[in-house]
């Protein structure tokens, strides 16, 4: 059994910036406890009370952030994600019946089908909107389907991102991976404490972040996702 915690980055459809990532923390449900009392215990080390997120970067706690990367990459964690690149080229009236939402629950659905299917998942994603019911129960109903009723993801929860470690840990990693690919369509993203942590990251898990890694990689794992430039 394991604990899968998804969160998502840039991933409204006219928001005016070109990439959007979705993502997880994938968590073995027997260790959750240990795991999430030694993220904790980092938190506590370097100070750090605050909720941890992406879009509230500090310089100040890049010791606190390099720490976390450690600890993930020592750990049995394991992280997911699909990058979108180009999200203007999507093209929701040929491919997703006119609707975004259907492209978010296309990526939902192609982010957890890689998983075995003889284990079980508990699934959480972090609440966007108020449209969250809706969402899981379309997510429930297309797992069912495809897996003929029989589908190995038993629970899907919304939880608050402040309720929650892991999630805030997908939302860094997918932070740092869509700023790391809009920096080649705007120059002003050059934040150089972000940029540290970056290179940091990239070092650690061997992959540069504005690419795709292999398929078989399971501890850091980075979908590359182009849509087709339109004729």
């Amino acid at each position: 059994m394991h604990n899968i915690f998804i969160d998502e980055s840039c991933h409204l459809e006219h928001d005016n910036i070109p990439v959007m990532c979705i993502g997880y923390i994938k968590v073995p449900k027997d260790q959750y406890i240990q795991l999430k009392e030694q993220f904790e215990q980092l938190k506590l080390k370097f100070r750090t009370p605050v909720e941890l997120k992406w879009n509230k970067f500090s310089n100040s706690r890049l010791p606190f952030y390099k720490a976390l990367v450690d600890f993930f990459f020592a750990s049995p964690l394991e992280f997911r994600c699909i990058l979108v690149k180009y999200k203007n080229r999507l093209n929701h009236i040929d491919f997703n019946n006119g609707s975004h939402d259907n492209f978010y629950y296309k990526l939902i659905y192609f982010l957890l089908k890689s998983n075995p299917s003889d284990e079980q998942y508990r699934v959480y994603l972090d609440i966007k909107d108020t449209r969250g019911k809706e969402k899981l129960n379309k997510i429930h109903e297309i797992f069912t389907s495809y897996y003929n009723g029989e589908s190995p993801f038993s629970h899907l929860q919304h939880i608050r991102s402040h309720d929650n470690v892991f999630i805030q840990l997908a939302d860094f990693f997918i932070g740092a991976i869509t700023y790391k690919t809009r920096m080649r369509l705007n120059s002003e993203l050059n934040h150089p404490g972000r940029l540290e942590f970056i290179e940091y990251l990239e070092d650690a898990s061997g992959f540069s972040l504005d690419e795709g890694t292999v398929p078989w990689e399971t501890k850091f794992n980075i979908f590359d996702h182009q849509p087709k430039k339109s004729e």
